[in-house]
């Protein structure tokens, strides 16, 4: 359970809509305030969002997405229109209280290979440099959500850390530019994937309830990898300037994750950094807590699997806002679901009386049954992904289709 002093600046959560049936705005926004986020991060501008955001009494963070990078980096009237149209329209019409705008999302992976290194960096000027124009400068800051690859340990210690050397000087100048501008560097940390990605990581570590073998680092133990993950950064960033942080931090997937891993998920166990029934500062290398934005409020259907089945299922609600597991938010909350969800007639796929299974357009109609319902549940390593064979090909076609 997360002690209170975790919060003294709330909890926000990360919003996407990328899902088949997203739900209508006003609800998330209801579905927010029921479960107290105050703090909000949209990837990008939806107006509809938007517009249920104002006057809600939620902090906005609104994201710029990566194809749209390459336009404001190379003219600051781009970032102007940009900046009039989802910040300066929303603050003054709309009521939306936006604290930060968050230029693409972790454009530096690696598995992007460049593609936004060189563009990313002037975005964040221009857009900046508009917001000031635009008088907004004080209050509305430009950051840039960056995935914890940027920085690593060669040392495999937290006090070995260091900006990635492909992009060290880059984040160096970044960073700078952040602290002279008074905006926070926003990164973004997954401790399931630490676990997902190596079948030999401990399962104890990647969980924040203090049963890990600890990992000592000179004078500083740590029980769980958030903290080592954020410490890694704390090393080269403390060389350039003190600390401001937002955070996002990944939450545990109900489904489509490795069977054997599934049945040690501990949803008991809030998925962020605690160190439970221990008063003090939150953390060993940072005086103050960060802002801290739950990854994800909402499970996104239509989101796609490249990375993994779990892309889609991320939230900390089902798609329809019911509650996936049960939570402990801090200071004895419990999540409420989503209210006024309205459900339409529910709709199936269904082998033909017909078919065959040796029919060799079956797995098109499986493709096409797939394309318009989420099937990962079906996924090795799923919940329903150790049933034989045949049963798995004849269930896959009673996917439900949402319509």
């Amino acid at each position: 359970m997360l002690g209170e002093h975790m919060f003294v600046n709330g909890l926000g959560c990360n919003w996407g809509t990328q899902a088949s049936h997203p739900l209508p705005p006003d609800i998330v926004v209801k579905l927010m305030k029921d479960n107290r986020f105050n703090k909000v991060k949209l990837f990008e501008a939806d107006p509809g969002a938007m517009r249920a955001l104002g006057r809600s009494g939620i902090q906005v963070m609104v994201g710029i997405p990566n194809d749209m990078l390459a336009g404001i980096a190379s003219s600051v009237r781009v970032a102007e229109e940009w900046v009039a149209q989802n910040v300066s329209y929303y603050l003054s019409r709309q009521g939306v209280d936006i604290r930060y705008v968050a230029v693409g999302n972790e454009p530096f992976l690696k598995t992007y290979n460049n593609r936004f290194t060189q563009i990313t960096f002037p975005a964040l000027q221009n857009i900046q440099a508009a917001l000031i124009k635009a008088g907004l400068g004080r209050d509305v800051k430009a950051t840039v959500p960056l995935n914890a690859d940027v920085y690593q340990s060669d040392s495999g210690v937290p006090s070995g850390g260091n900006f990635r050397s492909d992009i060290h000087d880059l984040m160096v100048s970044i960073v700078k530019f952040l602290n002279d501008n008074g905006a926070p560097l926003t990164i973004n940390i997954y401790p399931f994937l630490s676990l997902y990605a190596d079948p030999h990581f401990p399962v104890d570590f990647a969980f924040f309830d203090g049963a890990a073998s600890p990992v000592v680092d000179g004078s500083i133990t740590y029980t769980n990898v958030f903290d080592a993950n954020y410490d890694t950064l704390i090393r080269p960033w403390k060389e350039c300037f003190p600390i401001h942080a937002n955070h996002n931090w990944g939450s545990w997937l109900a489904d489509r994750w490795g069977s054997q891993r599934q049945q040690s998920a501990r949803p008991e166990v809030q998925p962020g950094p605690s160190r439970p029934h221990k008063p003090g500062p939150w953390h060993p290398q940072t005086p103050t807590p960060p802002d801290i934005y739950l990854f994800s409020l909402i499970d996104e259907d239509a989101k796609s699997i490249d990375p993994g089945n779990f892309e889609r299922h991320w939230g900390v609600f089902y798609f329809d806002g019911s509650i996936k597991y049960p939570l402990n938010l801090g200071g004895g909350r419990n999540l409420t679901a989503a209210k006024g969800v309205r459900y339409l007639a529910r709709q199936w796929c269904i082998m033909a009386p017909d078919a065959n299974l040796l029919d060799p357009n079956l797995p098109q109609s499986i493709n096409f049954a797939c394309t318009y319902a989420d099937c990962t549940s079906l996924g090795p390593g799923s919940s329903c992904g150790t049933w034989m064979l045949e049963a798995t090909r004849l269930t896959r076609l009673t996917c439900i289709i949402r319509q």
